[in-house]
């Protein structure tokens, strides 16, 4: 049997928790240009990341609400050296790594893999 024709068949409770898990990435992949998305992402993966609990997609909770609060740390810390010019490369910088974060989530996930695989 070919590596195409072997499908990981998923149950329900892991459909769902794959299917919440893409709408977290998905409003933070818009919230990196809007701000309030990211949010809204954020809050959705931290609700919903107890009906993950057990699932093949746990880990990618973890990731999301990690990828916030180092992004909003990060930022924080950004805006307040903004008058120095290293606040601007730090922005830059968290930008980047979050973009990283969430292909390398969103890539792992659409493949049915843990994040940490």
């Amino acid at each position: 049997m070919s590596e195409l024709e072997t499908t990981i068949s998923l149950s329900s409770k892991d459909d769902a928790a794959k299917t919440n898990a893409l709408i977290a990435y998905g409003l933070m992949g818009v919230g990196l240009c809007t701000g309030i998305f990211w949010i809204i992402g954020a809050i959705w993966a931290m609700v919903k990341k107890d009906d993950a609990v057990g699932t093949l997609f746990e880990d990618h909770y973890s990731n999301i609400i990690n990828i916030f609060w180092w992004g909003l740390g990060l930022s924080i810390i950004g805006f307040i050296v903004l008058s120095f010019v290293v606040g601007y490369f730090v922005l830059l910088a968290v930008w980047f790594w979050s973009v990283y974060k969430l292909i390398k989530g969103i890539s792992k996930i659409t493949s049915n893999k843990p994040y940490n695989s």
